[in-house]
């Protein structure tokens, strides 16, 4: 049975995109078949997935539009296969605005293809639009990526009150597996206190381990890679491919 998680955080910056695409590398070395699907008009997970956005005639857009089935848009990788995006998906934003049950359509559009996978994850864009409300919609469980810095608790604080509102119209099942704090460095106090600020105040679980700061991390987009094949042997490749082991295990 598939397992669908919403990554999500209308904060920018919180390693969202690095999170889904790391662990979704780190969950398929580990042998679990996983879906990629970008949720955000900016693409930045395609791009990260050695794909160009610009050169695909079509995208997870012309899935929201009902030109094509999830199946269509498919591209199967070596590795965790990607349902892309382009900016193009901004217009769908505008489209489901008119449409009764515009909460629902991704649920209903990956139906076809996610008993295929083990695991499938959304990379949600910055917003707490109705992109994001599909995907809360379509999710089994949500990560919350988060930097551990003041205003990202706040973020959490917000993305919370909007799984409350999503459990109360569109998806009375979903949960929260937790929260993974991105970009974290260890040796300052900030960091330490804004980790148990986030657990006492909301309540979040933190996964671990912490995803420690490196530029390694930021390195590995430019060349379509993830870490672990970038800087397999650096301290975010070992705490990702620790993360996925203690996700796994959470399933």
């Amino acid at each position: 049975m598939s397992v669908v998680i919403a990554v999500a955080n209308q904060k920018g910056g919180v390693a969202k995109t690095t999170t889904v695409h790391t662990l979704a590398e780190a969950l398929s070395e580990r042998g679990t078949r996983v879906l990629m699907i970008d949720l955000d008009p900016q693409a930045c997970l395609t791009f990260a997935a050695d794909v160009e956005p610009d050169s695909l005639d079509i995208t997870i857009h012309d899935v929201f539009l009902a030109r094509n089935k999830a199946s269509d848009v498919l591209i199967e990788r070596d590795g965790p296969d990607l349902l892309p995006s382009s900016i193009d998906l901004a217009g769908s934003e505008i489209h489901l605005l008119t449409k009764t049950g515009r909460e629902f359509v991704l649920k209903r559009a990956i139906a076809d293809v996610k008993e295929n996978y083990d695991v499938v994850l959304i990379d949600c864009g910055p917003s707490l639009g109705i992109l994001t409300v599909n995907a809360l919609t379509a999710a089994d469980t949500v990560i919350i990526p988060f930097q551990a810095e003041t205003l990202s608790d706040r973020g959490v604080g917000q993305l919370i009150e909007t799984i409350d509102d999503v459990r109360n119209y569109t998806n009375e099942d979903l949960s929260i597996m937790g929260g993974v704090a991105t970009m974290y460095d260890s040796r300052t106090n900030l960091s330490k206190r804004v980790l148990e600020e986030v657990q006492d105040r909301h309540g979040l679980k933190l996964i671990e381990p912490p995803i420690p700061r490196s530029v390694r991390v930021a390195e590995a987009p430019e060349v379509g890679r993830s870490v672990l094949s970038h800087a397999g042997t650096s301290k975010p490749a070992a705490a990702y491919r620790e993360l996925a082991m203690t996700i796994e295990g959470m399933l």
